[in-house]
């Protein structure tokens, strides 16, 4: 049996995720996947993530831009949807609630190994997310 090219691994677990599939989480990323692109690690540092994402913006979705794979990395440029009702991430600590509707952009770099990723990087749009939230700059 031949494993998925590095871009099918990343489509999957974004289109399960943007589905409600958290399941993708332990089906896709290794246990000790290397994110340097924020301080929780591995598999459950990813499910931190995403349970603190969307405590402070609700139920969210994504719109996926471009993947683009080159051999075991995969770009990908994605928009998470949602609504700010909470400031509990360190971004948005001492932001008033707005219970506005944001779009939050990232660039994200996958690196995958044996059907899995094993390594993560990003770029966040932070201070269009705080515009929108009337909070930039602070």
């Amino acid at each position: 049996m031949t494993r998925p090219n590095a871009r099918d691994v990343v489509t999957e677990l974004m289109n399960r995720l943007d589905g409600g599939d958290i399941s993708a989480i332990d089906d896709l990323i290794a246990v000790d996947m290397i994110n340097h692109a924020a301080g929780p690690q591995g598999r459950d540092g990813w499910k931190q993530i995403g349970s603190i994402i969307t405590h402070d913006l609700g139920h969210w979705s994504m719109t996926h831009h471009h993947f683009i794979g080159d051999g075991d990395l995969v770009a990908h440029h994605m928009t998470i949807h949602g609504t700010h009702n909470a400031s509990t991430m360190p971004l948005l600590r001492g932001v008033p609630v707005t219970g506005k509707t944001v779009a939050w952009e990232f660039m994200h770099l996958w690196r995958v190994a044996d059907g899995q990723i094993v390594e993560h990087w990003a770029c966040r749009d932070d201070v269009g997310l705080l515009a929108q939230l009337d909070s930039w700059p602070r």
